[in-house]
């Protein structure tokens, strides 16, 4: 097995390095951050940092890069207090990835991929019509990470919309056909493992 060094990392061409570092968690879910400025400039971009924070309140989480070139996502959130988590599926990754391109502030990348907004009339922020899983948020903190000048956003759920939920509040991402992804340009489709029952110390893993 190799062995790889902090130094050997800090070394590395910033785009390896960037790619090498991106994979170090492994897949994790891309996501569609949906945003509006305050004169109804919309954004759509790609962030595959989303994490679960609490669930009472429903808090997710987000990590925002540092601000070396313009950050239209968190400019938007900062200055609306709203915006939306749309899951990515089979049939938008190409459309996701091209969202990644740094489009000027007055071009929308809706428009530019050929995503289509969908608004709903209690929320303020643009959700995208073809995803099959759509979270509208609330702002309710910005952190700064002075380690790497990275900020996490932090938000509160407001509503979801989606196509598969059990009683049990499960949602079947696979059915979804939910994208993961890792690195800057690879994306995975998500296939069922196991689940198991709630795991106790005098008991064995039993799978459902």
């Amino acid at each position: 097995m190799r062995t790889i060094t902090a130094d050997d990392i800090h070394a590395m061409d910033k785009l390896v390095r960037v790619q090498f570092a991106t994979s170090l968690p492994g897949p994790k879910p891309i996501c569609l951050i949906g945003s509006v400025n305050a004169v109804g400039q919309t954004n759509l971009a790609p962030f595959s940092s989303v994490l679960h924070l609490g669930s009472n309140p429903a808090l997710l989480g987000m990590i925002s890069r540092p601000d070396v070139v313009e950050r239209h996502t968190l400019a938007n959130i900062l200055e609306t207090k709203v915006y939306t988590i749309n899951h990515v599926h089979v049939g938008m990754v190409d459309a996701a990835h091209q969202c990644s391109a740094r489009y000027p502030r007055e071009m929308s990348e809706f428009s530019a991929t050929g995503l289509h907004e969908h608004w709903e009339d209690s929320f303020a922020a643009p959700f995208v019509k073809e995803s099959r899983l759509r979270i509208g948020m609330v702002l309710e903190d910005v952190l700064d990470i002075a380690a790497n000048g990275t900020q996490m956003i932090i938000g509160r759920v407001s509503l979801v919309q989606t196509e598969s939920m059990a009683d049990d509040g499960s949602l079947d991402l696979c059915a979804l056909e939910s994208v993961a992804s890792t690195a800057l340009d690879t994306y995975f489709g998500i296939t069922p493992l196991a689940r198991f029952a709630y795991a106790k110390a005098d008991r064995q893993p039993r799978r459902l």
